[in-house]
């Protein structure tokens, strides 16, 4: 495994949105507020997965979306990156890979403007809740296949995208490959968000003695899905050290890359991790199935 060396610690914002149906109005709504949280001196400033638009109509969503090279929120965002001088990682983007396919694609911007890093997420949320809620996100979206890092200046970051996080693999994986953050953009919707968000978020920071920053969607949205919010920001020994509601707005944090070292020389279980095998019961002898009261 390898290590990034300490750094000065640095202020971490979230940026918490209830993002619509038209992704120019959804741009102003977060452009409004990476400004606040750069006012209040953030450099890393994140938003939510779907920051530009949120529309579960197929025919609707392909006749908004762009291509990555064509898309006018990404540009804004690169624009905004550069004036304010931030690391300006914009959870998720949909935006157009095919006249039938979507990606949904998170990018992290440095202060120059360049994109440092972009992450399709993997993990495509398909479910029926016992509610009656049921999503297809692989309908629309084709899923990404890499695993993606990227050096900030106070240490490595690890990309991941909401229904990731239900996959711990992924994180062990990046952690192991040096992240110290790992961001969980989300839409939690608000049934499971409710179950689930705290615990699988402290969960994957403690597994992996890093600080997950997850910026959340929240509330009612006008296309009638309703999400979780609560916007985290966890430290590695699972702390929860900002927290946001259900509303529109920004959380901040002191985040201090030297906790990472201290929590995993405390516990290194990333350096104890071994291989192993699974042994299938149909595959035992006969005498040890039988004495087991197997089938």
């Amino acid at each position: 495994m390898t290590e990034t060396a300490p750094a000065t610690p640095f202020k971490a914002a979230l940026v918490q949105l209830r993002t619509g149906l038209l992704p120019a109005e959804n741009l102003v709504q977060a452009t409004q507020l990476i400004r606040e949280a750069a006012a209040q001196g953030a450099q890393y400033i994140q938003t939510p997965e779907v920051t530009n638009v949120m529309q579960e109509n197929r025919k609707a969503l392909f006749d908004l979306l762009a291509s990555e090279a064509d898309d006018a929120s990404l540009k804004a965002y690169q624009d905004l990156a550069t004036e304010l001088k931030v690391h300006l990682h914009i959870g998720s983007l949909a935006l157009k890979a095919s006249p039938e396919r979507a990606v949904n694609r998170s990018f992290l911007i440095g202060p120059s403007g360049d994109i440092l890093a972009s992450y399709d997420k993997i993990h495509m949320f398909d479910i029926d809740l016992e509610n009656g809620e049921s999503y297809r996100e692989s309908a629309n979206y084709q899923p990404g296949e890499t695993a993606v890092l990227a050096d900030l200046p106070w240490g490595r970051l690890g990309l991941t995208i909401c229904y990731d996080l239900r996959f711990p693999a992924l994180f062990r994986a990046l952690a192991e490959a040096g992240a110290s953050f790992i961001a969980a953009p989300a839409a939690f919707t608000k049934r499971t968000g409710e179950a689930h968000w705290h615990a699988l978020l402290r969960a994957r920071a403690i597994e992996n003695g890093c600080f997950i920053f997850a910026a959340a969607q929240g509330g009612l949205h006008q296309n009638k899905r309703e999400t979780f919010g609560h916007s985290l920001i966890i430290d590695p020994w699972g702390t929860v050290i900002a927290e946001g509601g259900t509303e529109p707005g920004i959380i901040t944090a002191e985040i201090d890359p030297a906790r990472v070292t201290a929590v995993r020389k405390s516990i290194p279980s990333l350096q104890h991790g071994r291989r192993f095998s699974v042994r299938d019961p149909s595959q035992q002898p006969d005498y040890l199935r039988a004495v087991r009261g197997s089938p």
